[in-house]
């Protein structure tokens, strides 16, 4: 099956790529989470505003995803969140709620789409975020997530 992923997929490509999967990967997970479309003539059309809009928002380059992970990596991060007794918290923390916190420390603005995070973050503590900025560029660094009073 041939499509055109709308987002990047570990492993697979980045947002605009054609890649060939096997059928049940493509009709069954790809294409229903919005990850991808099916290719079509018409679609390939598609492709160059994909690319477009990714190549605004994308780290220009190896020399300037060192110089954010320098700055991720140097950077104190804290998010606020609310939280139950016990130190549980209501829901978990996302990647979108973690990229507003770097942002608001001063840190750079991140696709929220590149963060990884370890595990549900569902209660408060110290947790160590990843972000890939490059293909061969990952920063960490430190979350801090604390009860909101």
């Amino acid at each position: 099956m041939k499509i055109i992923l709308t987002q990047e997929v570990t492993g697979l490509g980045t947002p605009g790529d054609i890649v060939e999967v096997k059928d049940g990967y493509g009709r069954n997970y790809l294409l229903p989470q919005g990850f991808a479309i099916n290719w079509t003539k018409g679609g390939e059309k598609q492709v160059s505003s994909i690319r477009r809009a990714r190549s605004a928002r994308e780290i220009r380059d190896l020399g300037h995803a060192k110089e954010v992970k320098d700055q991720l990596e140097g950077l104190k991060v804290s998010l606020q969140v609310r939280a139950g007794a016990g130190g549980r918290l209501f829901g978990s923390v996302t990647a979108g709620e973690v990229q507003q916190a770097v942002k608001a420390a001063s840190g750079p603005d991140l696709d929220k789409r590149r963060i990884e995070l370890p595990v549900h973050i569902k209660s408060v503590g110290q947790y160590v975020v990843q972000v890939r900025l490059h293909t061969d560029v990952t920063a960490k660094f430190a979350l801090n997530v604390v009860a909101a009073k």
